[in-house]
């Protein structure tokens, strides 16, 4: 009697045990292709060990979309040995020579710097990141985390043209994180954010090209230049920064005034 009662429990318990197994697989895999709307772009890195690093931050932390701005040679063997048990990532990652091809599907960019440069005023600490990219999934399509190089960082151009920047809050100035440790740090915040469902994403998500965050800002960069507030001008940039700063549903009420703003202006 013992005996087919043990057997019994551990059937029960083996199917209990590949439910959890299944749900739990399940699970990753969502998780995956929810981290896939967000893209971490290496701008010039110029240690192969670094990137294979960057590669393993990633797929730590779930996310599988990394990209290269006109790198060093990435597949070295010192960077497959740092990107152990995620050189699949490395070996899959996309190179671009020009910085511009690798955010053209991007809708919306977020530039890490060690440093608060000049080129932006406000800079969120990295504790606020989770929940800042989290409020921009319901009107931003892709989003790209962009990294600098090792000895040099993002020149102030691409900061410049990034929707916003975060840093890395340190106890000291110097040294600074590696460009690895960085990555995993980033990696790490993003890691638990929660996504739309699937039902909320199609009542959320932007119906077209046309309502965008980069339709947004286009529209807005256009009224600004017909208002003369050129792209030369320091308010100009200041104004698309404090943008980015937009909850989803005020994003969503500047697209229906800029967009019929624009209507009215071509109607003349």
């Amino acid at each position: 009697m013992m005996r087919y009662m043990t057997i019994d429990f551990i059937k029960f318990v083996f199917e209990k045990y590949t439910i959890i197994l299944i749900i739990f697989e399940m699970n990753n895999r969502n998780l995956v292709m929810e981290h896939n709307t967000i893209s971490f772009i290496l701008y010039q890195p110029g240690v192969p060990g670094n990137i294979g690093a960057c590669a393993r931050a990633m797929k730590t932390m779930g996310f599988s979309d990394l990209r290269l701005v006109n790198p060093v040679a990435h597949l070295t063997d010192e960077a497959r040995m740092m990107a152990h048990g995620s050189r699949d990532l490395l070996e899959n990652c996309t190179v671009y020579e020009r910085y511009a091809d690798a955010v053209e599907d991007i809708d919306f960019t977020i530039c890490t710097t060690a440093k608060k440069k000049a080129a932006k005023v406000d800079y969120l600490p990295s504790s606020e990141l989770g929940s800042f990219v989290e409020g921009k999934l319901p009107v931003a399509g892709r989003i790209g985390i962009i990294f600098g190089s090792e000895e040099s960082g993002l020149p102030g151009s691409i900061i410049r043209q990034a929707n916003a920047g975060v840093t890395i809050p340190m106890y000291a100035p110097y040294p600074s994180l590696n460009l690895s440790q960085a990555v995993m740090v980033i990696a790490y915040e993003l890691s638990s954010i929660t996504y739309p469902s699937a039902s909320g994403a199609q009542e959320q998500e932007p119906s077209s090209n046309e309502a965008s965050w980069r339709a947004l800002e286009e529209r807005t960069s256009m009224l600004l230049e017909k208002a003369g507030i050129l792209p030369s001008t320091p308010l100009y940039h200041r104004i698309l920064e404090r943008m980015s700063f937009l909850k989803a549903s005020d994003a969503r009420l500047v697209h229906s005034v800029t967009s019929r703003i624009t209507e009215l202006l071509e109607r003349r």
